[in-house]
């Protein structure tokens, strides 16, 4: 918990994960330093405790949520699977020759 808040119930950590999870979910399309700052800050992480609870280093959440580094499938599962979200690919569109419509 970032130390600039005074410490919070475990019932107010959950409703705070909520919040980030549907911000998220509300926001399709954000980026994901967009996403992952949201995640972080919305929960009241520190870069080093987000990197800690993630398995990711400090340096690439920084990169990640500066545009430095757009990160990897890996990665955006490690940020997602925090909140329990998880990355899927979904066929927007039929490609021509399908039968779906």
């Amino acid at each position: 918990m970032d130390k600039r808040y005074n410490p919070i119930s475990l019932q107010e950590q959950v409703q705070l994960r909520k919040q980030a999870v549907d911000g998220v979910l509300a926001h399709p399309e954000w980026d994901l330093a967009e996403a992952a700052r949201h995640l972080r800050t919305t929960m009241r992480l520190t870069i080093k405790e987000m990197a800690k609870v993630t398995g990711l280093s400090e340096r690439t959440l920084r990169d990640i949520e500066s545009g430095r580094s757009g990160g990897t499938i890996a990665t955006a599962e490690k940020l997602l699977g925090l909140v329990g979200l998880r990355l899927s690919i979904s066929r927007i569109r039929p490609v021509s020759g399908d039968q779906q419509v």
